[in-house]
């Protein structure tokens, strides 16, 4: 079930409160109502992210309370929600053991004075039981320390088995309350999983929770699989495998684990990209020494070339509203990045740095392009501006590829290959400061991570 809804403004609320959508499967949620109190005449705590550097939030999070048993469950959601706001960057979870008080009742006011004492700006206060008819019941209140005053109160159900999603949704909830911006932990990462000898390995399409856990196979590894793609309005995703040696690109629905051919293309380099309305596809074909980038409609399947050189035209994304598309070609003697419109139109190069530009992805907030450069042996994970001013490299290392955005635009995932006979590669994540880097652990070595959109 998923609802729409409008949480009730407690007082002296910032603007910044949003109406936000509730995403879950089997989940309601309700508005907890202010608990009365004398508040302080002071400014709700809130971050501002339009700040080039953001000093992370110190936040308190005491594990829920819990009756009937649930206690372990109540201190791993509490876990689960903490780690999801400390990845983002903007958030500094206090250490547990620097709190006076170890557990709090979600529906009393907390003695504000001890966790002033401690620095926390905001504190999140948690209960979790088990009803009669097994569902689990999660009710939480975030509060602003320093005002006293309580900033959202909410309450939901959902079954024992969907704790996890929930712990997310929470986190959510937390992160859009003091950033004024949509959250993305709830959301999942399509990424190829790699088991097997370096010169043998086996590459299985697989799926996992943001975090890295849950993790689903949704291939058995027979054939090679190579960069997924997420659809940016549905669960679908794109992906290229080597069948009987023919690269095929695939249609897989998520849910349903239905999938579809979209057509054999012996001369792909580069796995499709969606459009933003989820219609249409993008790609590059090499024909005759050179590569050129098609897009095809997924309804009729008809195919319409949008760059005619005798370079190579690869991996190209499209801009958020759809108009226009970036991506990379070795036109003027080397690698760089260009953005032309949706039609082909009026290609212009963005890159001007030292090094190489591949596999450009543009930001869901329009804002950024992020991209992989190669200098002095050296492989980066930056972004610029859709005009090319800007540039900033996030972080570098020995073999640095492929990123990822979040669905607010806020964070990037990519992967870093290690040297060595016994080397692979691993999931990263960094924000868009660099400052914020945190390696996501999975089972196997794992490559070509895609973020999906928020879920339903």
């Amino acid at each position: 079930m998923a609802l729409d809804m409008t949480l009730p403004a407690p007082r002296r609320i910032s603007n910044s409160l949003k109406r936000w959508r509730l995403r879950a499967v089997a989940l309601v949620a309700a508005a907890i109502g202010a608990v009365g109190l004398a508040a302080p005449a002071q400014a709700l705590v809130q971050i501002d992210i339009t700040q080039g550097q953001v000093e992370p939030l110190p936040i308190a999070l005491p594990s829920f309370g819990s009756t009937g048993g649930e206690a372990d469950l109540a201190r791993q959601m509490t876990e689960v929600i903490a780690n999801d706001l400390k990845r983002s960057g903007l958030f500094r979870p206090l250490d547990p053991a620097s709190y006076v008080d170890q557990t709090l009742d979600a529906a009393a006011v907390p003695n504000f004075q001890n966790w002033r004492a401690i620095d926390a700006q905001a504190l999140v206060a948690g209960t979790l039981t088990r009803e009669p008819d097994g569902r689990l019941k999660a009710e939480f209140r975030l509060w602003d320390v320093f005002a006293a005053e309580q900033m959202i109160g909410q309450q939901y159900y959902t079954q024992p088995d969907n704790w996890r999603r929930l712990a997310h949704i929470i986190a959510d909830a937390i992160y859009e309350r003091l950033t004024g911006e949509k959250g993305y932990f709830d959301t999942r990462v399509v990424f190829v999983s790699e088991t097997g000898p370096k010169n043998d390995r086996t590459k299985r399409l697989a799926i996992m929770d943001q975090d890295g856990a849950n993790v689903r196979y949704l291939t058995r590894g027979d054939d090679l699989v190579l960069t997924p793609r997420f659809s940016p309005s549905s669960q679908d995703v794109t992906y290229m495998s080597y069948s009987g040696g023919v690269p095929s690109v695939y249609l897989l629905n998520i849910e349903t684990g239905e999938r579809e051919v979209l057509g054999n293309f012996p001369g792909m380099t580069f796995a499709p990209r969606f459009s933003p309305d989820g219609r249409s596809v993008v790609m590059s074909l090499q024909q005759e020494g050179n590569a050129n980038i098609y897009a095809m409609d997924l309804g009729s399947r008809r195919t319409t070339r949008l760059t005619n050189s005798a370079s190579i035209d690869t991996s190209p994304s499209f801009s958020p509203d759809g108009r226009q598309i970036v991506f990379e070609s070795d036109r003027g003697g080397a690698q760089q990045l260009y953005v032309m419109g949706a039609d082909g139109s009026n290609p212009q190069r963005i890159s001007f740095g030292n090094g190489r530009y591949s596999t450009p992805v543009w930001s869901p907030r329009g804002d950024l392009i992020a991209f992989t450069k190669q200098s002095g042996g050296r492989f980066s994970i930056g972004v610029m501006k859709p005009d090319g001013s800007g540039e900033r490299i996030l972080t570098e290392g020995y073999h640095n590829e492929g990123p990822t955005w979040a669905p607010n635009g806020r964070v990037l995932m990519f992967f870093r290959e290690t040297q060595g006979a016994q080397g692979g590669p691993s999931l990263y994540t960094v924000d868009i400061t660099g400052r914020n880097e945190m390696r996501v652990t999975t089972d196997t070595f794992s490559s070509d991570p895609a973020w999906s959109p928020l879920l339903d």
